[in-house]
């Protein structure tokens, strides 16, 4: 059945790369699908609340819009191969470069990109398959970043060879059973609430432990243990994502984009974007000037 749907799918590839994080914790969500492949290195998958420990080998498939938390748990560097596509080409879709960025536009998934949806999403690979993806994956990500003229053509077949390798590494998966993570619910429920109101300047500590109604204390604790990073920091993380994905649309000042997504001063704004970053915002706003006209 897996292999009949398979033969119905286009897949349009929006992103390859290779990303290597000594020290990585966070909470991303995406419009598109994310495959990704751990190269090297541990870290806890946290899809949706359910907790999966990651490590070498492993493949996570991640449809579009689902929560995702990562936290490395190893002093190994953690290298993930990462491609984000959609199941099937779409015009519109097809222009949309910057993957994290979410608005009511991107929140509209179309049914036919629904269709991973119930598919456990970890699988975990023979030492024999691991060599073939990477050759695949390596392929692919030169083909992409050359541009050449069946790009988009030659990275579809690509993209449909490593959906193989994951379905194929299924076998057995399911059994890893996953956990729900501790104190999920107030979790999540805080981190949907700095993300519906992280624009307001006076937003801290008490006001997101007050809605998610536990202490300051626990909510920090929760946010340490699970997360590793304060809640504080955790704020400025959905802040600085906010800010990066106005400057790329090119329409505001920085001033403006500042004041925007929650931060009380440029000079503020400016000292945590390149602490976090590690470049200022000016730079990474030239730095980005050739997405910004091609979206």
């Amino acid at each position: 059945m897996m292999e009949a749907w398979m033969n119905t799918i286009s897949p349009h590839v929006r992103l390859v790369k290779i990303v290597k994080s000594s020290s990585l914790s966070g909470e991303w969500i995406d419009f598109d699908h994310v495959f990704t492949y751990i190269e090297q290195g541990e870290a806890d998958f946290v899809l949706n609340g359910v907790k999966y420990l990651a490590k070498e080998g492993d493949l996570f498939l991640m449809p579009p819009l689902l929560p995702h938390i990562i936290r490395t748990t190893s002093d190994v560097p953690l290298i993930q191969y990462i491609v984000h596509f959609d199941l099937h080409y779409d015009e519109i879709r097809s222009g949309w470069k910057e993957t994290g960025l979410i608005n009511e536009q991107t929140r509209q998934v179309p049914e036919r990109e629904k269709a991973l949806d119930a598919v456990f999403p970890v699988s975990h690979l023979r030492k024999v398959d691991r060599i073939d993806l990477k050759r695949r994956f390596l392929l692919l990500q030169k083909i992409f970043l050359d541009e050449g003229s069946n790009r988009d053509l030659m990275a579809k077949a690509i993209g449909i060879e490593l959906l193989c390798f994951f379905l194929k590494g299924q076998n057995g998966s399911n059994e890893q059973e996953g956990k729900m993570t501790k104190g999920w619910g107030v979790l999540e429920k805080s981190i949907n609430f700095i993300n519906e109101h992280y624009a307001d300047t006076g937003l801290d500590n008490v006001t997101i432990s007050e809605h998610a109604g536990v202490s300051t204390n626990h909510l920090s604790f929760l946010f340490k243990e699970q997360l590793n990073i304060t809640i504080h920091k955790y704020l400025t993380h959905v802040r600085i994502e906010q800010a990066k994905a106005k400057i790329i649309e090119g329409h505001k000042t920085l001033t403006a984009i500042a004041e925007e997504v929650g931060f009380s001063s440029i000079h503020l704004f400016s000292r945590s974007f390149k602490t976090t970053v590690g470049i200022t915002p000016s730079q990474f706003f030239a730095a980005h000037s050739t997405i910004r006209k091609d979206i």
